[in-house]
């Protein structure tokens, strides 16, 4: 199953990514966690992404894509995949939409989680990240989650939580109003191409994994492309023996006798009309000279 969440910051779909990865046994590919992953690997698109980030810009898209490309040949992707927090504009979502069609891993499906801006404000303000696995945890709504959760996949301790600088009220509004510019327009390109789905993202966490899990198993999974055999190449002489009789080499001979053979009649007319032309000059000539004997 490939996958792709949508949602307003706060809408629980790292949570519900993380709770969809260890139903359905797929990978979930963060950008940002790739991004982290280049960069500590030292591999050349980490350090493009490095230098970007050190340099106060963004990351390029074709930066991000390549990185999407990698990960989605590991072996792990291949039975699906969750993609969390890309694409994020008209723009990425149409390179990723090309990317694919060359993989041949179609998407099975995008599920946009709605959820209203009150709730959004709350949840933001709550959100904490484990600052060695990157697990996220919201302490307003899902208190019971964090104390009942296994230890950090990482350390083997319990999680070190910690609040991301841009997780808190003052920030909301202005995450919401790109969001609303840069991101919803998604979820039209998405539904023209009949892959949209929506639920309500708000309530107890498992509930929401539940409406998710319903509209992903309603969906008719869509069939990769099979792949096209590569086709032998065999000797020219094989191929010429397999040619008609009347090939078009023959043809344009016979083609060429023909205009030869109109030339050379053109050329044998011409020649009798001058010779019969000389003929009645001379007999005029003759008759002349008899009238002036």
């Amino acid at each position: 199953m490939r996958i792709i969440l949508l949602g307003p910051p706060g809408s629980g779909k790292g949570t519900q990514s993380q709770r969809l990865m260890q139903r359905e046994h797929i990978p979930q590919i963060s950008t940002g966690d790739l991004l982290r992953a280049a960069v500590a690997s030292g591999s050349e698109l980490g350090r493009k992404a490095k230098a970007a980030m050190e340099g106060g810009r963004l990351v390029e898209d074709a930066l991000v894509l390549g990185m999407i490309r990698e990960r989605l040949r590991e072996d792990d992707a291949r039975a699906g995949f969750i993609l969390d927090g890309f694409p994020r504009n008209l723009t990425q979502a149409q390179a990723l939409e090309r990317l694919l069609k060359t993989l041949r891993q179609p998407l099975d499906a995008v599920v946009q989680l709605e959820v209203d801006n009150a709730e959004l404000v709350r949840r933001i303000s709550g959100r904490r990240t484990c600052a060695d696995c990157g697990r996220v945890f919201n302490v307003s709504t899902s208190k019971a989650e964090l104390s009942e959760s296994e230890p950090c996949s990482t350390t083997g301790l319990p999680h070190r939580l910690i609040q991301r600088p841009d997780d808190n009220e003052a920030t909301v509004a202005e995450r919401l109003r790109v969001y609303e510019e840069k991101t919803r327009p998604l979820i039209e390109f998405y539904r023209e191409r009949g892959l949209l789905q929506t639920i309500d993202a708000e309530g107890e966490v498992a509930e929401v994994t539940e409406r998710l899990e319903r509209a992903l198993h309603a969906l008719p999974r869509v069939a990769a492309p099979p792949r096209r055999a590569a086709k032998s190449r065999k000797p020219r002489r094989a191929a010429a023996r397999r040619l008609p009789k009347r090939a078009p080499a023959a043809k344009r001979k016979r083609a060429a006798r023909v205009v030869r053979a109109t030339a050379a009649t053109r050329v044998a007319r011409a020649a009798a009309g001058r010779v019969r032309g000389g003929q009645r000059r001379t007999r005029r000539r003759g008759s002349a000279r008899r009238g002036r004997r």
